[in-house]
């Protein structure tokens, strides 16, 4: 446990690659397609309870599969989930839950969520919460069919290689007794364009409750972000025949070429001044 009154980190995990290389390429959007919005305002003195959880699968083109993708096919699954709860003490909540199933391009989001809450315990009441956001995309190799515009590649050459990769960002409340958080979250997992990543953005920040005079939060904040990435090449390299195939005549458009594991974690105990987290990923074909 570390202990201390200032605690500010920042990381990003960008994968940005150039042509036609390996990285993320999504799923496109349903015919029939789905948008809706949960807001929630609190203000209240004693327990509350809070949840709100999101499970959300697409894959294109067909069905959901139930083993391995197929050739050609991408996935995406996404997993969204927020808990408070109190056992007495002073809440005020504000959390803004927004989703649209359509194709987003750059800048746009399937998944947004806002949420500032500030909390005051009393008679020994605390505050324990989490939230977690996690984006898990894989696709069988394909051809690009047009979608990478390119005038150095010939049409009939480019393949979008195979991808299997997972990020998550998480945080925790631990027995907190006063202070005001704000957190945000994005996901984009559907797109129409191969130009447009797969991203997952996450921020949070803890600082004082400015009514409770004492000039710091109180209590335990935990944040973990991970990946793990999973990559093949696009078979261009010397001893890849044009086709993907290496000179043996075995495919290498699906062979793991790539891999990428890592994990941020961070734990704060104590007075707690200001701590801010930022965690942002993405991971495309950049043209």
């Amino acid at each position: 446990m570390k202990y201390g009154h200032i605690v500010l980190v920042a990381l990003a995990a960008m994968m940005l690659l150039s042509g036609f290389v390996s990285a993320d390429w999504l799923p496109n959007q349903t015919p029939e397609n789905q948008v809706f919005s949960i807001d929630t305002v609190i203000d209240a003195t004693g327990a509350v309870d809070d949840k709100s959880t999101m499970n959300w699968v697409i894959a294109s083109p067909g069905s959901i599969p139930d083993g391995a993708v197929e050739g050609g096919q991408s996935i995406s699954v996404t997993d969204y989930k927020d808990a408070i709860l109190t056992n007495g003490g002073k809440l005020a909540e504000n959390k803004n839950f927004d989703f649209d199933s359509q194709d987003k391009q750059s800048g746009l989001y399937n998944i947004e969520s806002q949420k500032v809450l500030t909390y005051a315990g009393t008679e020994g009441s605390h505050l324990v919460g989490e939230e977690e956001y996690t984006l898990d995309a894989a696709g069988n190799y394909s051809g690009t069919e047009g979608d990478i515009r390119c005038v150095f590649s010939e049409g009939d050459a480019a393949v979008l290689p195979s991808f299997c990769n997972i990020v998550s960002a998480k945080s925790a409340l631990v027995n907190v007794n006063s202070a005001q958080v704000s957190t945000q979250g994005q996901i984009r997992a559907v797109t129409d364009d191969v130009a447009n990543p797969a991203e997952l953005n996450y921020q949070i920040a803890v600082t004082p409750d400015a009514n409770s005079g004492s000039g710091f939060a109180e209590g335990t904040v935990k944040t973990v972000f991970a990946g793990s990435i999973m990559e093949a090449r696009d078979g261009d390299d010397d001893n890849y025949a044009r086709d993907g195939t290496t000179e043996d005549g075995e495919a290498t458009w699906n062979q793991t070429s790539a891999t990428n594991s890592w994990k941020d974690s961070t734990e704060v105990t104590g007075g707690i001044k200001t701590m801010q987290k930022a965690f942002a990923y993405q991971s495309g074909v950049f043209l």
